[in-house]
């Protein structure tokens, strides 16, 4: 008992430490995460007054606060891309936490789904192409995060103007627009929250819901982080590539780095060459030196 007693204190220890409440629960402990008493999403509110909304998100709270093998490996990753996807959605005029739609998709992960849909956003090669994204056997820049995201961010204005909410946006993100429209006309409501809609598509909002509370005030929902558990971007310098390059490989030794270093700072090469169309440049990005 006494062991069990220094080991609660120095829990409290830690935490006063960490400038957390001694109402934020540690991680050892079975706690229920608590809404609060509203929420927005892309600067919309959530209504959590409806019972049936309510329930969905604080399922997604409870699911996502506790699996702390997922949720570690997100605050990691989001270190390095949250800061250039802020960036990104400022410059285009999209709500900043668009970006918590890669964590649902992928959990900022290059993952490629049973439907084959690739990348950190998660597209489909046909939907990729119509976004503008370059497809083949030597580049697919699904995998690369930026172009990616941007393709997303387009993808995601042309749907809020059709549904009129980002909300409805990212359902048809998960179910597509002629799904979202097809329920939108059987069921004359356009409000997301009021639609019946697929099972992973009713829980999609509520995710990102659940993931901004959690990314927003971690020690409340349990995790004790400091800023050492964020990845930062890895240093890399960019060198822009005109003209066809006929070995990556070369390339790479030339460059004072390795093919392996070469894909891990752009995954969105995908063969031995890269060949570059007239008037077409890449940036390609290599080690510092």
């Amino acid at each position: 008992m006494q062991k069990f007693s220094n080991i609660f204190t120095l829990i409290l220890i830690a935490l006063f430490l960490a400038g957390a409440k001694l109402t934020d629960t540690p991680k050892p402990w079975v706690y229920n995460p608590r809404l609060p008493d509203e929420i927005t999403v892309f600067g919309e509110r959530v209504p959590l007054d409806d019972p049936e909304v309510r329930e969905r998100v604080e399922n997604e709270l409870i699911l996502m606060s506790r699996q702390e093998h997922l949720m570690l490996r997100y605050f990691k990753r989001a270190g390095r891309w949250f800061p250039l996807f802020d960036s990104l959605a400022k410059r285009e005029g999209v709500p900043a936490d668009i970006k918590y739609l890669a964590v649902v998709e992928s959990g900022l992960d290059n993952l490629i789904s049973p439907a084959r849909a690739t990348g950190f956003w998660q597209f489909l090669e046909s939907t990729g192409k119509i976004y503008g994204l370059r497809i083949d056997g030597e580049v697919d820049e699904r995998y690369d995060p930026e172009k990616a995201a941007l393709a997303a961010f387009r993808y995601l204005k042309g749907a809020k103007n059709k549904f009129g909410s980002w909300a409805a946006a990212a359902g048809s993100y998960n179910m597509g627009i002629g799904g979202m429209e097809n329920r939108i006309a059987a069921q004359r409501k356009s409000n997301y929250f009021d639609l019946l809609l697929p099972d992973e598509t009713m829980k999609y909002v509520p995710r990102i819901a659940a993931l901004k509370l959690i990314f927003e005030n971690p020690a409340k929902y349990g995790y004790i982080l400091t800023e050492d558990d964020f990845r930062g971007q890895v240093p890399y310098r960019v060198v822009e590539v005109t003209s066809t390059i006929p070995s990556l490989v070369n390339f790479a030794i030339e460059n004072g780095t390795s093919l392996k270093t070469l894909r891990y700072l752009n995954p969105w090469l995908r063969g031995t060459r890269l060949t570059v169309r007239s008037g077409a440049s890449y940036p390609i990005r290599l080690p510092v030196r």
